[in-house]
Parts: structure tokens; C-alpha cells; sequence
């Protein structure tokens, strides 16, 4: 299993992290680095602890703080360290949804790379900060079978570890007409599978799948489809394939 880069602090003091992170919020100019260089150095669970030993120490909510003395996007980042994954899944999902335009690259980032327990800690939490259904604001702001699409992965259902060979080449079969037909029913069929089916499962029916067009299903979406359904899918395909690939490739793209 691939893991993060940030790794558990050694000697970790929550304490003293809070101690210096208070100094530098309050002074007379906030002392940026001292921010980068606690919050960035700290895993997940750390910084939740410097949260609290920080509400301890000075009566005040750190994220708070974080957001009255920084600006842009070094805030958004600062604030963004604070919170536990889920929930952050669930803020940058709900400011996706409700902001002034939706943002379909945020809601296909996430949902297209979630494991099922990943997923329903996200509803959970979805529905803790903001009192409503992740699946009703998704189908209320998106359309047609990109919504469709979302709806199935935000249900949270893939198998996991099965895989069938014997039904690999019908499913593979299904996908090809579904990109040489492109009906309604065919999208359906084909984001039900995509949605639905295991990573070990998907694996050997995109092999069939090359097997029988002698093309990449990558390659079949994007000449058959197009816009954020057509997104949706490819994404869901190389995040089956290879996780930490698709972040690197969105992470070139949003840099460059």
C-alpha cells in the first residue's frame, strides 16, 4: 500500500507546537515559516492534537485563528492541514456543490478516488458539518450521467477483493458496445461497471476490454465521449489502475 510523505514526528510535543504556533499567530506580523515549518512537519493526528492542546492553552479555535490572520491560498492550505481527511473531503465537496459554480474536477478528484469506507466517513462527516445529504446536494446541483455516475460512487458499494474471470469478457464486452453505441442505457451500463465492480475485478476487464477492441479503455472514453462524464470515467479508470499516478498527472496539470 502506497503512504503518504509526511510521516509521525519524532519527540513530538503538542504542547510546545501549540506554544509556538500561538506566538506566531499572535505577534505583530504572523510569522509564516514557523506555520510551514510545525504544520508541514506533523502527520494528520499530530496536528489534530496541537489543535486541542492549542483550544487548551488559549481559550480560541486554531483553525479560527488560522483564518483571521492569513489570506489566499497559504490559507486555504494552513486550514486545509487542520482537518481530519474526512471531513476535509467533506468541506472541499460541499464548497464544490454550493459554491457560486460548481466545481466538477473537486467532486470527480474525490468521489472517482475513494475507498468505501473512505466514502461513508465522508457522508458521515458531510452530514455533520452542514446538516444535509452528500447524495441530495449531488443530485440537486449536477445532471444527467455525470450525476448518475456520482450518485453510484458517492453510494459507497464497490465489491472489494472478488474478481470473477469468468464474467471479466461479458463486462468487457458491455464497455465496448457502450462506447460504440453511447445510448442512454449504455452509459448506465457502463458507469454501473466502472462503479460497481472490484479493482480486481476491473483490472481483468480492461485487459479483456483490449483484448477484444485492441484499444486502451482510456483511449475507447475519450474518443467516444466527451465533457465531465467523460472526465468522471477516465478518472475512475486510472485511480483503478494506479492512485498516486492520477494525483501526480492532476497535480502536473493544476501546476503547469
Amino acid at each position: 500500500q502506497t503512504q503518504g510523505t509526511i510521516f509521525p514526528a519524532p519527540n513530538f510535543n503538542p504542547i510546545m507546537d501549540a506554544q509556538l504556533l500561538g506566538g506566531a499567530l499572535q505577534g505583530i506580523s504572523c510569522e509564516k515559516d514557523v506555520l510551514i515549518d510545525i504544520l508541514t512537519q506533523r502527520c494528520n493526528s499530530q496536528r489534530l492534537m496541537i489543535a486541542e492542546a492549542y483550544r487548551d492553552m488559549y481559550g480560541r479555535d486554531l483553525i479560527a485563528d488560522l483564518k483571521e490572520n492569513l489570506s489566499h491560498h497559504f490559507k486555504e492550505v494552513m486550514v486545509g492541514l487542520m482537518y481530519p481527511p474526512a471531513s476535509y473531503d467533506a468541506h472541499e465537496l460541499w464548497h464544490a456543490l454550493k459554491g457560486v459554480d460548481t466545481e466538477e474536477n473537486c467532486l470527480i478528484d474525490i468521489l472517482a478516488s475513494r475507498s468505501n469506507m473512505e466514502i461513508f466517513q465522508m457522508k458521515e462527516a458531510y452530514l455533520m458539518q452542514y446538516n444535509t445529504d452528500l447524495q441530495q446536494d449531488i443530485d440537486s446541483e449536477t445532471s444527467g450521467h455525470f450525476r448518475d455516475t456520482l450518485m453510484n460512487l458517492a453510494q459507497g458499494t464497490r465489491m472489494e477483493g472478488y474478481a470473477d474471470p469468468s464474467t471479466a469478457a461479458q463486462d468487457a464486452m458491455i464497455l465496448w458496445e457502450a462506447c460504440q453505441r453511447k445510448t442512454g442505457e449504455h452509459k448506465n451500463m457502463l458507469q454501473m461497471i466502472l462503479c460497481n465492480r472490484s479493482h480486481q475485478q476491473l483490472w481483468i476487464v480492461f485487459q479483456e476490454f483490449q483484448n477484444i477492441s485492441g484499444q486502451d479503455i482510456v483511449d475507447a472514453i475519450n474518443e467516444c465521449y466527451d465533457g465531465y462524464f467523460q472526465e468522471l470515467l477516465v478518472a475512475i479508470v486510472l485511480c483503478i489502475r494506479d492512485k498516486p499516478s492520477y494525483f501526480a498527472y492532476r497535480l502536473h496539470k493544476a501546476i503547469h
